[in-house]
Protein backbone atom coordinates (compact mmCIF):
# COMPACT_ATOMS: atom_id res chain seq x y z
CA UNK A 1 0.00 0.00 0.00
CA UNK A 2 1.58 3.35 -0.73
CA UNK A 3 -0.01 6.87 0.49
CA UNK A 4 0.33 9.72 -1.56
CA UNK A 5 -1.07 13.49 -0.94
CA UNK A 6 -2.74 14.77 -3.50
CA UNK A 7 -4.69 18.59 -4.83
CA UNK A 8 -6.87 19.38 -7.17
CA UNK A 9 -7.26 22.39 -9.47
CA UNK A 10 -8.34 24.75 -6.14
CA UNK A 11 -5.50 23.48 -4.19
CA UNK A 12 -7.67 21.39 -1.64
CA UNK A 13 -5.59 18.53 -0.27
CA UNK A 14 -6.35 15.25 0.62
CA UNK A 15 -4.50 12.07 0.44
CA UNK A 16 -5.02 8.48 -1.71
CA UNK A 17 -4.02 4.93 -0.60
CA UNK A 18 -3.11 3.09 -3.71
CA UNK A 19 -1.74 -0.46 -4.31
CA UNK A 20 1.18 0.72 -5.95
CA UNK A 21 2.15 4.31 -8.14
CA UNK A 22 1.22 2.12 -11.52
CA UNK A 23 -2.36 1.74 -9.66
CA UNK A 24 -2.28 5.44 -8.86
CA UNK A 25 -1.39 6.47 -12.46
CA UNK A 26 -4.09 4.25 -14.10
CA UNK A 27 -6.96 5.78 -11.83
CA UNK A 28 -5.80 9.06 -13.03
CA UNK A 29 -5.80 8.56 -16.21
CA UNK A 30 -9.35 6.72 -16.34
CA UNK A 31 -10.19 10.12 -13.94
CA UNK A 32 -11.42 7.87 -10.79
CA UNK A 33 -9.78 10.25 -8.32
CA UNK A 34 -11.82 13.28 -7.84
CA UNK A 35 -11.17 15.57 -5.14
CA UNK A 36 -13.58 15.15 -1.84
CA UNK A 37 -13.98 18.68 -1.35
CA UNK A 38 -14.77 19.95 -4.63
CA UNK A 39 -15.34 16.85 -6.90
CA UNK A 40 -12.41 18.09 -9.42
CA UNK A 41 -10.86 15.14 -11.64
CA UNK A 42 -7.83 17.57 -12.00
CA UNK A 43 -5.67 15.73 -9.43
CA UNK A 44 -2.20 16.17 -8.76
CA UNK A 45 0.61 14.33 -6.43
CA UNK A 46 2.20 17.40 -4.11
CA UNK A 47 5.18 16.62 -1.94
CA UNK A 48 4.81 14.95 0.98
CA UNK A 49 5.83 15.83 4.51
CA UNK A 50 8.88 13.58 5.10
CA UNK A 51 8.50 11.34 8.38
CA UNK A 52 12.31 10.04 9.68
CA UNK A 53 12.30 7.76 12.36
CA UNK A 54 15.80 7.14 14.09
CA UNK A 55 16.60 3.57 15.35
CA UNK A 56 15.74 3.11 19.34
CA UNK A 57 19.00 2.79 20.47
CA UNK A 58 22.23 4.25 18.86
CA UNK A 59 24.88 2.43 16.78
CA UNK A 60 27.36 1.41 19.27
CA UNK A 61 30.36 3.49 19.10
CA UNK A 62 33.78 3.14 20.91
CA UNK A 63 34.25 4.49 23.62
CA UNK A 64 37.47 7.07 23.82
CA UNK A 65 39.27 7.29 27.06
CA UNK A 66 38.45 8.09 29.79
CA UNK A 67 35.28 7.23 29.48
CA UNK A 68 33.11 10.04 28.78
CA UNK A 69 30.53 10.27 26.09
CA UNK A 70 31.36 11.43 22.95
CA UNK A 71 28.15 13.30 21.45
CA UNK A 72 29.67 14.08 18.28
CA UNK A 73 30.09 10.82 17.11
CA UNK A 74 26.53 10.27 17.94
CA UNK A 75 25.73 12.73 16.36
CA UNK A 76 27.28 12.13 13.14
CA UNK A 77 25.83 8.34 13.39
CA UNK A 78 22.39 9.68 13.92
CA UNK A 79 22.58 12.21 11.15
CA UNK A 80 24.09 9.41 9.01
CA UNK A 81 21.34 6.67 9.68
CA UNK A 82 18.94 9.78 8.89
CA UNK A 83 20.68 10.87 5.63
CA UNK A 84 20.41 7.45 4.72
CA UNK A 85 16.65 7.00 5.78
CA UNK A 86 16.01 10.06 3.29
CA UNK A 87 18.32 9.04 0.58
CA UNK A 88 16.42 5.52 0.10
CA UNK A 89 13.05 7.15 0.61
CA UNK A 90 13.38 9.47 -2.57
CA UNK A 91 14.84 7.21 -4.91
CA UNK A 92 12.12 4.60 -4.05
CA UNK A 93 9.72 7.44 -4.52
CA UNK A 94 11.51 9.07 -7.72
CA UNK A 95 11.33 7.69 -11.82
CA UNK A 96 15.45 8.13 -12.85
CA UNK A 97 15.00 10.13 -16.31
CA UNK A 98 18.68 10.08 -16.59
CA UNK A 99 20.20 13.28 -18.75
CA UNK A 100 16.75 13.90 -19.95
CA UNK A 101 15.87 15.74 -16.65
CA UNK A 102 15.80 19.35 -17.89
CA UNK A 103 13.41 18.00 -20.43
CA UNK A 104 10.96 15.80 -18.33
CA UNK A 105 10.73 18.57 -15.88
CA UNK A 106 9.40 20.88 -18.09
CA UNK A 107 7.05 18.63 -19.44
CA UNK A 108 6.08 18.07 -16.24
CA UNK A 109 5.78 21.86 -15.08
CA UNK A 110 3.57 22.28 -18.19
CA UNK A 111 1.02 19.39 -17.75
CA UNK A 112 2.87 17.85 -21.32
CA UNK A 113 3.53 14.65 -19.03
CA UNK A 114 2.09 12.86 -15.47
CA UNK A 115 2.75 14.54 -12.59
CA UNK A 116 5.28 12.57 -10.72
CA UNK A 117 9.04 12.58 -8.80
CA UNK A 118 11.76 12.28 -10.89
CA UNK A 119 15.48 13.00 -10.60
CA UNK A 120 18.39 13.12 -13.33
CA UNK A 121 21.50 14.15 -14.36
CA UNK A 122 21.32 18.56 -15.31
CA UNK A 123 24.36 20.75 -16.01
CA UNK A 124 24.57 23.78 -14.09
CA UNK A 125 22.99 26.09 -16.56
CA UNK A 126 19.94 23.71 -17.36
CA UNK A 127 19.43 23.91 -13.21
CA UNK A 128 19.79 27.64 -13.56
CA UNK A 129 17.18 27.81 -16.62
CA UNK A 130 14.72 25.85 -14.80
CA UNK A 131 14.58 27.59 -12.18
CA UNK A 132 14.27 30.99 -13.87
CA UNK A 133 11.13 29.62 -15.81
CA UNK A 134 9.95 29.19 -12.34
CA UNK A 135 10.59 25.45 -11.96
CA UNK A 136 11.66 24.54 -8.77
CA UNK A 137 14.66 21.96 -8.58
CA UNK A 138 17.25 21.21 -6.38
CA UNK A 139 20.58 19.35 -6.29
CA UNK A 140 21.53 16.50 -4.75
CA UNK A 141 24.71 13.83 -4.97
CA UNK A 142 24.10 11.01 -7.61
CA UNK A 143 22.74 9.01 -5.91
CA UNK A 144 21.87 4.79 -6.76
CA UNK A 145 19.91 2.33 -4.72
CA UNK A 146 22.97 0.35 -3.29
CA UNK A 147 24.89 2.89 -2.26
CA UNK A 148 24.01 2.59 1.35
CA UNK A 149 24.66 -0.79 3.37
Amino acid sequence: MIIFDLACQHDHQFEGWFQSREDFDSQLVNGLIACPHCASLEIRRVPSAVHLTLPKEPAAVPVKQPSTPDLTTDMRVGALAAFRQLSEMLLADCEDVGADFANEARRIHYVEAPARSIRGEASTEEVEALLEEGIEVFRLARLKPGDFH
